[in-house]
């Protein structure tokens, strides 16, 4: 977890944090992918872990999950690869997937290999906070591995401090909907609770993500939290790829600077 702290520390603003299927678009182009990205200037990579029966993603990321499982990833698999791009990286890399994963992989065993093979925290969304502070807040201390934990508008102040008493690392803040309109501003309602979401006295720093591809997205976010997650978009740049690394240079300035 010391990378993902360091970022944070180095960082206050605009933090970019791109999120990809792991197996995708090829079962191989984890490490690829990843040291792209870092090249590129992103903070934080965060790999999602491909799943049968996936219950908080999109379409795009639903199907690019499905092709990285007829590709042939698994959870061993991307141990490999992960632990293959850390030797040559020093990024903050942070796992997103299912609880049900992690149940048939071993939960003390996932979190263990997560911190031997250099994960810097952990996305499950399923997982309830009661279940994690009772059986592995203890073990996630001990092995010094993030958590992050999701708000969202519906999210009651007295679960939201819950929330950022319990994370470890930054909180997921889920924008709702697209952060930008047709007229490129926000709803009445999300300035509202991005207003809300703002004048909290967060103990960890908050990422928005839902809805973020762009650049004008990507910075009305940043208005409101330390940085922002950007994954559908990224997904559908890489589909038809023939250069991934000339796809990901363009990706990402076009996420930076517009262009």
């Amino acid at each position: 977890m010391k990378r993902l702290k360091k970022i944070f520390q180095q960082k206050t603003r605009n933090i970019l944090n791109v999120y990809f299927t792991a197996g995708y678009p090829k079962l191989g182009d984890l490490v690829e992918i990843g040291l792209e990205l870092e090249k590129n200037g992103v903070d934080i990579l965060e790999i999602g872990i491909p799943y049968s029966d996936p219950l908080a993603d999109g379409p795009t990321i639903q199907a690019s999950g499905q092709q990285a499982l007829k590709n042939g990833m698994n959870v061993r698999l991307l141990f490999e690869q992960v632990a293959d791009l850390r030797k040559q990286s020093d990024i903050p890399i942070i796992l997103m997937g299912n609880f049900n994963q992690v149940m048939q992989y071993g939960e003390n065993q996932f979190f263990r290999k997560c911190a031997e093979v250099g994960v810097d925290g952990v996305i499950l969304p399923d997982m309830p906070a009661y279940v994690y502070e009772e059986q592995f807040k203890e073990l996630f201390e001990e092995i010094d591995l993030g958590i992050t934990f999701l708000v969202a508008p519906q999210t009651e102040p007295e679960r939201l401090r819950k929330m950022d008493e319990l994370t470890r690392g930054f909180v997921y803040v889920v924008s709702g909907a697209a952060i930008t309109g047709g007229t490129g501003g926000v709803s009445e309602d999300q300035k509202a609770y991005f207003q809300r979401i703002t004048s909290y006295d967060w103990h960890h720093p908050t990422l928005i993500g839902f809805g973020i591809k762009d650049h004008a997205s990507f910075a009305k976010a940043c208005e409101y939290a330390n940085g922002a997650i950007i994954g559908s978009a990224f997904i559908r740049a890489l589909k038809d790829s023939k250069d991934l690394a000339q796809t990901i240079q363009n990706f990402v300035t076009s996420i930076k600077q517009g262009k």
